[in-house]
């Protein structure tokens, strides 16, 4: 055994050994292409895609790497890591596939987890976006500051690129936009609601102000709207036209497994989304704040983030008619029990537990009638639900509620 002392001073040296070796084994693929990093604990995702969005219409050649896939130019497939930035070979591979693939730009989400692990070194940016920051993984990193400053040290990364005319492009909205906006680049670029004013958040869209227009945007949210803030400042920073950045963003639709409608004729909304943390339930909420929602979430994965359970079960007592609890990823803890400590955050009604996430997904849909929205949270586009000891069982819930939605109507349940 080795001492946990030794083991936790050798821990640094181990990753940043792996990274430097992964780097050269690639020939240092980052120094050789624009990289345009995203972080914050919400919205990587989603900002990433707006962004490639916008660049593919601006005639850009991308690759893309986030949580919900891997492309590079028009080569896409699915992330089934269950991880946002995979291992430091992986990613060098992925830089140097888009060199050779002659991409333009790279779009990467950069998470707290990897920068714990020194995934971010030895990437060379060109522009970092930050989204926002609110308490998550703080068991894995010990506490909130923790956490922060793991988010902080990509921005430092950003500091000590080569690269001309870095920009680190931060929402200005968010209370920790300074700590990230101090690093030394040469330019520094916020973006805030202030800036689009005025707005309107829709329950099926976003219309707001930008270059003295009225820009429609198909997605839903202040979430949302922020997204698109942060990939226009960007995009604006890059030299796209501003009438451009506007044609693609009326054009996007949404990503999967975010605030996604799933549509099999019915009279009433389906919506799917990644929702996991208590701030990120609590907005989506908010978009169907005047329907009547019936709400299926599990609370966290199994052994981490205990303390937001309850947080979750109360956000949900406030804006569902009606929840169901049900199975999400219990990894090795008991998932009764993680549905135990999301039931005692709701006090206003009695929750259904159904832990079979099919059949709870089910009976949600058969509760909904004419105009209610069923909204199902916590996996997104996650491809398995994670059990004891390393198993896994394929999985989707946009598949699954629309199998379920065609099941029930066949059957005129």
């Amino acid at each position: 055994m080795i001492p946990k002392r030794l083991y936790t001073w050798g821990q640094p040296i181990y990753h940043w050994t792996l990274a430097s070796l992964a780097a050269l084994s690639y020939s240092f693929p980052s120094r050789k292409i624009k990289i345009i990093a995203v972080t914050g604990t919400k919205g990587k995702s989603s900002t990433t895609e707006i962004l490639n969005a916008i660049l593919e219409e601006a005639g850009y050649t991308t690759a893309l790497s986030n949580t919900i896939r891997f492309k590079v130019a028009d080569v896409s497939e699915d992330n089934l890591y269950k991880m946002s930035m995979p291992g430091r070979f992986f990613l060098q591979r992925f830089l140097r596939r888009a060199i050779s693939a002659k991409c333009d730009i790279v779009i990467m989400e950069m998470t707290s987890q990897g920068s714990l692990l020194y995934r971010h070194k030895f990437i060379d940016l060109d522009a970092l976006i930050f989204t926002n920051i609110s308490p998550e993984h703080i068991e894995s990193h010990g506490s909130y500051e923790n956490y922060l400053q793991a988010k902080v040290n990509i921005a430092r990364e950003l500091t000590k690129s080569k690269k001309p005319n870095r920009a680190i492009i931060a929402n200005g909205d968010d209370a920790e936009a300074e700590k990230f906006l101090a690093c030394e680049v040469e330019k520094k670029i916020t973006f805030s609601a202030k800036d689009v004013q005025p707005f309107t958040i829709l329950s099926e869209g976003i219309d707001f102000t930008f270059a003295g227009k009225t820009v429609h945007s198909p997605l839903s949210g202040l979430f949302n709207l922020y997204n698109l803030l942060g990939a226009i400042a960007c995009a604006r920073n890059l030299g796209v036209p501003d009438d451009i950045i506007i044609r693609a963003v009326e054009k996007f639709r949404g990503i999967r497994g975010r605030v996604e409608k799933i549509e099999a004729g019915q009279d009433f909304n389906v919506v799917v989304d990644y929702a996991h943390t208590p701030d990120s339930l609590e907005k989506l909420y908010q978009v169907f704040k005047t329907s009547r929602n019936i709400c299926v979430l599990g609370g966290t994965g199994g052994g981490r983030d205990v303390w937001k359970r309850k947080e979750m079960g109360r956000i949900a007592d406030s804006y569902c008619e009606e929840i169901i609890l049900t199975d999400e990823d219990p990894y090795d803890e008991d998932p009764n029990k993680i549905v135990a400590d999301v039931k005692e955050g709701i006090v206003n009604q009695t929750p259904t537990i159904i832990m079979d996430r099919r059949e709870a997904i089910r009976e949600a849909i058969k509760r909904a009638k004419t105009g209610d929205v069923v909204i199902i949270t916590g996996k997104g586009t996650d491809p398995y639900i994670m059990g004891p000891r390393g198993t896994k069982i394929p999985w989707s819930d946009a598949r699954v509620a629309r199998e379920e939605l065609e099941r029930i109507q066949a059957k005129g349940v």
